[in-house]
C-alpha cells in the first residue's frame, strides 16, 4: 500500500486597500500563509512585482523549502552514516528567468551552498559525498522541474 501525507495551508489576502482589485496598482500584494497551530508567515510578492520587501515572497519560500529539505535529509544521512555535524548553514540561491512575454517566468535553478562543520577531519570526505545522495531522497527536490545544484564547504570544528 502506498503511503501518503497531506499538507494543508491557508493563504489569506490582506491587501485590500479599500477598492479591492479595482486596478493593478490599487491593491497590496500582502497576504498571510497560515496553518493550524503555527505562527503565520507574513508574505507578499517580490518587490519587482509591487510586493513588500519586508515580507517573504513565494519565490523565497520555494528556495527555502528546497534548502530545508536538503538539510534535513543530509543531517539524517550524516547521523546514520557516522558523520558528526556540529554546524550547518546554507546560503541558498534561486534564479527566476522571465520569458519574452514580460508576464511570466519560472525558477530555472537553485544552488545550495551549505557550510558544514564536522567534528573530525576523518569525516570531511564522507560529509562532502553525502550531499550527492540527498537529491534521490529530498521530497522537494524530486518534485521540482529545475536543477538543484549544491556547492558545499566542509570544515572541521576548531
Amino acid at each position: 500500500m502506498t503511503a501518503t501525507h497531506t499538507y494543508d495551508v491557508t493563504v489569506e489576502w490582506t491587501g485590500n486597500l479599500g477598492s479591492g482589485t479595482d486596478g493593478y496598482p490599487a491593491f497590496s500584494r500582502d497576504h498571510e500563509v497560515l496553518a493550524d497551530g503555527k505562527a503565520g508567515i507574513a508574505a507578499s510578492s517580490d518587490p519587482a512585482f509591487r510586493g513588500d520587501p519586508a515580507r517573504w515572497n513565494p519565490e523565497e519560500l520555494l528556495v527555502a523549502s528546497v534548502a530545508q529539505c536538503h538539510m534535513l535529509w543530509y543531517l539524517h544521512l550524516c547521523a546514520v552514516g557516522g558523520v558528526v555535524v556540529t554546524e550547518y548553514e546554507d546560503h541558498a540561491h534561486g534564479v527566476m528567468t522571465m520569458d519574452d512575454s514580460g508576464g511570466g517566468g519560472r525558477i530555472t535553478e537553485v544552488v545550495l551552498r551549505p557550510e558544514v562543520t564536522v567534528a573530525d577531519a576523518s569525516m570531511v570526505e564522507r560529509a562532502r559525498s553525502l550531499h550527492g545522495d540527498v537529491p534521490d531522497l529530498c521530497f522537494i527536490a524530486r518534485s521540482v522541474n529545475f536543477p538543484v545544484r549544491h556547492a558545499p564547504v566542509i570544515t572541521v570544528q576548531g
